[in-house]
């Protein structure tokens, strides 16, 4: 990880990691994209785009799993100022909760307004094929912990902030138009989050489909749950890369989320870069 300030609390560290970003650029974005495994090509598009490797960043974790380039990378998507963390770290890989959802922080004092969280996952409903998307409606956090937990600062949000709608139920709608402008099917979802590192089991799986689980991942969540609690706006989409263990007779691996990430890439991109636009010319 870069070295942070030690002794200072979370807001002075994720101040000092803006201060640090803001340097490195004279844009300044209202939307932020976290970019999920097999789907960082999209930055690489980015219009004057820089790119910052988390390791500059103080605060910003190393990123190491496989598809996750791990920098953030500042441009534009048509005209439009908007930052991206080209890969995420995961609390799989051994970071603290708090570590992994810095970087969301981060965004909040860089005067990031919408944040937009993309994942690969696993599907659940069989409705939703290999390779589709899905717009995250709502989530169930089944990961063991909560990135809230421990001493609350005021100066980020309340000590027990409502979730009642953590995903935007207008950038949900969004989504839906501008995927049918284009001629793509998106379904509303649930995503159920788990710790990971290893693939569910069916019975897990079964036992998620039961709770109202669409798809299942390993992310989001977290970043999710912190960006409310700042009051954020937050649109979540996951490509589902796999079908979900007992859903389809298949050995799950990570190269066919990579592979399937890979292939779904054009229309994905092209579907973020309209949402983009309609979120800014909305504002």
């Amino acid at each position: 990880m870069a070295e942070g300030v030690a002794g200072t609390s979370l807001y002075e560290r994720a101040e000092h990691a803006a201060r640090i970003v803001r340097s490195r650029t004279k844009l300044e974005p209202q939307i932020a994209i976290v970019l999920g495994s097999g789907l960082g090509g999209f930055a690489d598009e980015f219009e004057e785009g820089i790119g910052v490797p988390y390791e500059e960043i103080p605060g910003f974790a190393r990123s190491t799993a496989q598809g996750h380039a791990g920098r953030l990378v500042i441009g534009k998507v048509d005209d439009v100022p908007v930052m991206a963390m080209q890969g995420r770290v995961h609390y799989y890989e051994g970071y603290s909760l708090e570590q992994v959802t810095f970087p969301i922080r981060t965004f909040k004092l860089l005067g990031v307004k919408t944040l937009i969280l993309t994942n690969a996952s696993g599907g659940i409903n069989v409705q939703l094929s290999q390779g589709a998307l899905m717009v995250i409606s709502d989530h169930l956090n089944l990961m063991g912990d909560n990135p809230l937990r421990g001493p609350n600062d005021e100066r980020f949000g309340p000590r027990f902030p409502d979730m009642s709608a953590v995903y935007s139920p207008e950038l949900q709608e969004i989504v839906i138009e501008e995927a049918r402008a284009i001629g793509v099917e998106v379904r509303r979802g649930i995503y159920g989050a788990l710790s990971g590192p290893s693939y569910e089991t069916p019975s897990e799986i079964h036992l998620l489909r039961a709770l109202g689980a669409d798809a299942v991942g390993m992310s989001t969540v977290p970043e999710a749950i912190v960006a409310r609690h700042m009051g954020l706006e937050v649109l979540g989409i996951s490509c589902i890369t796999n079908m979900a263990a007992g859903i389809s007779d298949e050995p799950i691996n990570h190269e066919e989320v990579m592979a399937t990430g890979d292939r779904v890439r054009d229309v994905f991109t092209l579907l973020v870069q309209r949402v983009v636009g309609r979120v800014h010319r909305r504002v």
